[in-house]
């Protein structure tokens, strides 16, 4: 079980990700997105962008590194082998281009306890180097309870 403690953790910022046309490109190529904005920098700027513009989806990217504190986190209590992602969200102020370097810090918004399972749903602001908001993303994570009878149940402290 999650430490339901750490609810309103706020853990310190991230180190910077520098957004990078290869990486908006690749992942536009994972995402299966043709879109010109997405590859072609001239397409992008006639779009009204300074570079190619990341997928809505990319923020999840410089999330990862703010989710990699919650699991290290002895506190809380997470077994990464239990983890499904449940859900996944985001609040754009402005797209992400090529060249942004962005910071995210993680909130622990809530933990809650369903059926023996926990849910843990962490927010994460992204700003750019100016300090300004570009995207919040916000992951529910499900950490599955222990079987009742199996290993984990048979660990001292394991569901504690």
């Amino acid at each position: 079980m999650v430490n339901p403690d750490v609810q309103g953790k706020v853990y310190p910022p991230a180190k910077p990700y520098l957004v990078g046309r290869e990486k908006v490109r690749e992942f536009a190529r994972a995402v299966l997105s043709e879109a010109p904005v997405h590859h072609d920098p001239e397409a992008a700027r006639a779009a009204g962008h300074a570079d190619v513009v990341a997928p809505p989806t990319f923020p999840v990217v410089v999330q990862e590194a703010t989710l990699a504190q919650l699991l290290a986190d002895e506190e809380a209590a997470v077994d990464f082998s239990r983890v499904v992602h449940g859900d996944q969200r985001f609040t754009y102020t402005r797209p992400i281009v090529a060249g942004d370097e962005l910071t995210a810090t993680l909130t622990i918004a809530s933990v809650k306890q369903l059926g023996g399972n926990s849910m843990v749903t962490a927010s994460s602001d992204i700003v750019d180097a100016a300090g300004e908001h570009v995207v919040t993303a916000i992951s529910t994570l499900v950490v599955r309870a222990a079987e009742p009878g199996g290993p984990d149940a048979e660990r001292p402290g394991a569901g504690a």
